[in-house]
């Protein structure tokens, strides 16, 4: 009877070895290759059109937008027009990754420009190895979306920097600049964004960490916590989180009385933040950023700054910046491989070296993350009235 039962498990294995073999789906069979260059060149936008993080899914639209159609207007790629096809999100993991595999697998897309949360980042990976096509976020910061150690994901490349180098940036700032030996730190720990980036400022801040409160995305009253933290002696409030939380806790502890100085992360460099916080209370505020039009770092930024304001009546942020230099990027990678398929411009990326972005000169490491400046902006009245550049060590 043992033996009957082994020839039998031993036939239903071999029947559902076929049986999920015939069901693959066929990008799996030519993943090893890639998506192959056609008539066009196939770009494809992973972004947030819809959702709590539309705000940055708009900026990175209108700034791909615009080198999409400066490159089509001198030639496109390789001699090929850019096609685009634009998926929205929906600033939801789940729906992201849906996404990435109907724009690799249905739309043969030859890269993906996206997203701009880590999370949602995160849950395009495996398609993106599955199918052999490059995704350039703009400005998704974990560090772990390149590698986990010495482990390098193929193909996932960033346009703007990570937090172990944010962290520092904003460890350093607090201790050089505003000499405070003390802080507080209120962070969105349901973000793998926020969550990394307070681990990084945590691991390099040289002072005393008084306090730490969390909260949760879709919050709105954040008073309890903050009556708490106006109780604690410290000198500076960390905020880490996307705007739509910070900007009105940001709100609520001005309204608290706390006029302490307040640093966050790059997602405080949309405009939307400042308005959520009103103008009184986004003064005294610090962030780190991928951009800033206060300092331009090169003719080309000059340039994108020109257009962008005669099109859109506004100077730029970091997601028009970073999502402009994406596109960029897989343009030089794909021209530098002369290439053939996604695969080649997934390898042309890896070898970027002293890149000329709108956003500062970016070379890719080993990890593939973009060795390259960073800005720390001051708000006053919800404008940005300084920018200074931090250089990568």
């Amino acid at each position: 009877m043992k033996r009957m039962s082994k020839v039998l498990v031993g036939v239903l294995t071999a029947a559902a070895v076929v049986t999920l073999a015939s069901c693959a789906p066929p990008g799996a069979a030519r993943s090893a290759n890639g998506n192959a260059i056609g008539k066009t060149f196939k770009i494809g936008y992973d972004i947030e059109m819809t959702g709590a993080l539309a705000a940055y899914g708009k900026g990175s639209e209108r700034g791909a937008d615009m080198a999409v159609a400066e490159l089509n207007a001198s030639g496109g790629i390789n001699g090929k027009k850019i096609e685009v096809s634009k998926k929205d999100n929906k600033s939801d993991n789940a729906e992201s990754a849906t996404v990435a595999a109907n724009l690799m697998s249905n739309d043969k897309v030859n890269a993906v420009i996206g997203t701009n949360a880590s999370s949602q980042t995160k849950a395009m990976i495996p398609n993106a190895t599955k199918f052999a096509v490059p995704i350039v976020a703009p400005t998704s910061t974990n560090d772990e979306l390149t590698h986990k150690g010495n482990q390098v994901e193929k193909y996932v490349f960033r346009a703007i920097f990570p937090d172990s180098f944010q962290g520092k940036v904003i460890s350093d700032f607090v201790s050089n600049n505003l000499k405070d030996e003390a802080v507080a730190v209120y962070y969105d720990n349901s973000s793998d964004y926020a969550k990394g980036l307070f681990q990084n400022f945590k691991d390099k801040y040289k002072g005393k960490i008084v306090e730490v409160a969390t909260y949760q995305a879709g919050e709105k009253d954040f008073q309890a916590q903050l009556s708490k933290l106006a109780n604690e002696k410290f000198g500076t409030l960390i905020v880490l989180g996307y705007y739509q939380e910070a900007g009105i806790l940001v709100k609520q502890a001005r309204d608290l009385g706390m006029s302490m100085p307040i640093v966050g992360g790059d997602v405080l460099a949309d405009p939307t933040f400042a308005a959520l916080a009103g103008e009184k209370a986004a003064s005294n505020v610090y962030f780190v950023s991928g951009f800033s039009s206060l300092k331009p770092a090169n003719n080309k930024t000059e340039a994108f700054i020109k257009k962008y304001k005669a099109k859109y009546g506004t100077v730029p942020s970091t997601y028009e910046a970073c999502a402009y230099d994406a596109v960029m990027m897989v343009k030089e990678a794909a021209t530098a491989e002369h290439a053939k398929t996604s695969v080649d411009v997934a390898k042309g990326l890896a070898k970027l070296h002293d890149f000329k972005g709108v956003t500062g000169t970016i070379t890719i490491n080993k990890f593939h993350d973009p060795v390259k400046s960073a800005y720390l902006v001051k708000l006053e009245n919800g404008k940005e009235v300084s920018a200074e550049v931090v250089n990568p060590q």
